[in-house]
């Protein structure tokens, strides 16, 4: 076991910790002011309740013993021999901190998918409905990628969870778009960010955190966890630049929500890539990624879902994107592995296999799982709670004073 490690993980484990906070203010920031606190509820208390699913069950399905290649058994159940010692495959930190790391993981994931239903779905079917995707959806996905299942098993790359997190909190979101239905009045009258600085706030919160996503999916304070680093920084930076080019040159105005919410999609972009790529590749998939999500945002006009706060247009169309170029830009220099540039088209087309199976698995469970929550506890709130908010209606609060 190695103390500089130990440290480093700790140190990343609270920062990717932060994170859902962060994700919390900066999806308060973009709704109406009466549903700030309902928005921000969503986040903030999964990193409670997540937390619980996770040591009680997720963890043992995500890593423990592979079972076909599909799902981890039940060794590690309520943390049964996850102890202060190095595990079996993570030899140079304890297991408690591997658990709790990717327990990070595990919490800002169902977190990003409430984006898409902010408005209008109720609290009690909001936190069901986290429960049951992280045990049927997240931890399968966990295990595929990382915990020695089908994806990790044709040599799928994944460094930080471009599949296992963004891809599949985008599919469920797109799920959710469509069972919930629009936000009554969308279409025929504004909505408009309340609070534009809490949101940037957010992302400052978001983009200092990502650090620890990435950096410390290296395991280690190594050359991998600094390449990693250097990597996410430059390609969020390339990315806010590039988004605020594309929003000025198509609407004729650059705006403070396009810097912050480009700057997340670079943060999406490199993650399963940031240690298996080289900074100026970073960049590249900056400035592509953010052009490519500020278009993304706009295919909701076009094919007229209500996604609230742009989960598939930032988080689905990134993941995607990040996922093929780290087929594209994979470096043996930084990694034990190359891409298309390398001489290496194989990985390209391991990337595409992983990318079209994240998709259907995470969208057709996650619809499965909005139907059943459906109709067990009712998904929508209904329209008088609707236009009042759902600060007053499901949680009798109110985030402003007047």
């Amino acid at each position: 076991m190695n103390a500089a490690d130990t440290a480093f993980i700790l140190v990343c484990s609270a920062l990717v910790m932060f994170m859902t906070p962060g994700l919390a203010l900066f999806y308060g920031g973009l709704v109406r002011a009466r549903n700030v606190l309902s928005t921000t509820m969503h986040s903030f208390i999964l990193v409670g309740v997540a937390s619980i699913v996770w040591a009680v069950i997720g963890y043992t399905l995500a890593f423990g013993p592979d079972i076909g290649g599909v799902i981890g058994g039940l060794d590690f159940a309520f943390l049964n021999g996850v102890g202060m010692e190095p595990s079996e495959t993570v030899t140079n930190i304890p297991h408690l901190l591997f658990m709790v790391f990717q327990c990070m993981f595990a919490v800002i994931t169902p977190a990003l998918i409430s984006g898409a239903y902010a408005e209008r779905i109720r609290f009690r079917a909001m936190l069901l409905f986290s429960v049951l995707w992280l045990v049927v959806v997240y931890a399968p996905m966990a295990h595929w990628v990382w915990g020695g299942g089908w994806m990790f098993g044709i040599g799928a790359l994944d460094f930080a969870g471009g599949a296992v997190v963004h891809m599949s909190s985008a599919a469920a979101a797109l799920a959710a778009a469509h069972v919930l239905g629009r936000r009554h009045g969308y279409g025929r009258e504004p909505f408009v960010p309340h609070n534009l600085p809490m949101t940037v706030l957010g992302a400052g919160i978001l983009w200092f955190g990502w650090f620890g996503f990435n950096a410390g999916s290296a395991l280690a304070a190594n050359g991998l966890a600094a390449n990693a680093f250097v990597t996410t920084h430059l390609c969020a930076a390339a990315a806010a630049v590039s988004w605020m080019a594309a929003e000025w040159l198509h609407s004729g105005k650059p705006t403070t929500l396009g810097a912050a919410s480009g700057a997340v999609a670079g943060l999406v972009v490199i993650t399963p890539a940031a240690g298996f790529v080289a900074p100026m590749p970073a960049i590249i998939m900056g400035l592509i990624g953010g052009a490519l999500c500020y278009g993304g945002v706009l295919m909701k006009h076009v094919f007229k879902y209500d996604d609230a706060l742009d989960v598939v247009g930032v988080h689905g169309v990134g993941g995607t994107f990040g996922a093929l170029a780290t087929g594209i830009f994979a470096s043996s220099a930084v990694n034990t592995a190359s891409g298309l540039l390398e001489g290496n088209p194989s990985q390209l087309w391991i990337q595409f296999i992983s990318v079209v199976a994240t998709w259907l698995f995470c969208y057709v469970a996650s619809r499965i799982l909005f139907h059943v929550v459906d109709a067990l506890v009712g998904l929508r709130a209904d329209v008088e709670s609707e236009v009042a908010g759902l600060d007053v209606s499901e949680h009798n609060e109110t985030g402003y004073q007047l």
